[in-house]
């Protein structure tokens, strides 16, 4: 597996992206300088266009928030697909910041965002898909987003 291209392993596991968002103020999707690659913050894109929205611990059970962050892992891969021509040409996971939009008592953060990682884990392998991560929960998130993500990378050279 730790061999296998990013590429080849998402065609492998049967992954289909959403289309990459479009900004939705004033930002750029990635920032690169050196060989780090700084990926914006993300919502949870549906292959329709749609977005995933709602409270988790209120709207959305802790297994639906997790599906709604893998979404966002999926939607943040169009993006660097996008953006790059290729998900290859990421070497590693640096960081993940997963912010949730959740009731004031949901504890589950971290699990939610697993979601996430996990995918990145299968994409990137155990050594490089896995990085530093914050998983906190907010009040709101814009659009009433489930899940928004951002994540930093390392660029092969």
């Amino acid at each position: 597996m730790e061999n296998m291209s990013a590429e080849g392993k998402l065609k492998e596991l049967g992954l289909v992206l959403p289309p990459a968002p479009p900004p939705g103020g004033v930002y750029r999707p990635i920032v690169i300088t050196g060989n780090l690659l700084y990926l914006s913050g993300h919502g949870p894109v549906r292959e329709d266009g749609s977005l995933i929205k709602g409270k988790v611990g209120i709207d959305l059970d802790k297994e639906q928030g997790k599906d709604a962050a893998r979404q966002v892992g999926l939607t943040m891969l169009s993006t660097l697909q996008t953006q790059l021509g290729s998900i290859n040409k990421v070497k590693r996971v640096i960081k993940v910041l997963g912010m949730v939009n959740s009731s004031l008592d949901f504890e589950d953060h971290p699990y939610v965002i697993n979601g996430c990682s996990e995918l990145f884990r299968d994409i990137w392998g155990e050594e490089n898909g896995i990085g530093s991560r914050s998983a906190v929960g907010f009040g709101s998130l814009p659009g009433k987003i489930a899940v928004e993500i951002e994540a930093t990378f390392e660029l092969n050279q």
